[in-house]
């Protein structure tokens, strides 16, 4: 397994529309372990393919206690289900280090998706399950949690991101 980089905003592979995984081989096993490693080392609880720089429908995520690894793989996922009760939830993304935004979400999703063998899975989420895997869906749409502020907040962050990228960038 491999520690990709993360794909740090503004990047337009963030705002990219991710293509279908056409089937689960071992290229795409390998990024799913590959997320896996990304996100532990990161550390995060979910990841999206665009997220590491590869425009497919593939996320991953983790919400295991601590020390205790429950990984999720997911190729081609989508929601078939919603609850109408929403709710408010503060959520972060290692693609928009330290900008944590309030997003109204559906408190509970049914998911349909690909596992890492190719078989079709169905899984019904609610709480922090359905928010997460809600969010890393977003990123395969080039949807990101920024998308949910007004305009000019959103450009606000894009632009500070983009400045302290450039500084890092100038530094070392």
């Amino acid at each position: 397994m491999t520690i990709r980089p993360i794909v740090i905003a503004p990047d337009r592979r963030l705002k990219s529309k991710s293509a279908p995984v056409a089937q689960v081989d071992d290229g795409v096993r390998r990024l799913m372990d590959d997320m896996l490693e990304t996100m532990y080392d990161a550390p995060g609880i979910g990841l999206a393919a665009p997220q590491v720089g590869v425009l497919s429908r593939v996320v991953v995520m983790d919400l295991g206690e601590e020390g205790e690894r429950k990984p999720i793989r997911m190729a081609n996922p989508r929601i078939v289900k919603a609850s109408d009760e929403e709710a408010v939830a503060n959520e972060g993304c290692l693609s928009l280090p330290e900008i944590y935004v309030d997003v109204t979400r559906p408190v509970a999703v049914t998911a349909r998706y690909l596992d890492e063998n190719g078989q079709e899975q169905e899984m019904e989420a609610d709480g922090l399950l359905a928010r997460c895997i809600q969010h890393e869906i977003d990123h395969l749409d080039g949807v990101l949690h920024v998308d949910y502020l007004s305009a000019l907040r959103r450009k606000m962050i894009l632009r500070r991101l983009d400045k302290q990228r450039k500084v890092e960038a100038e530094a070392g």
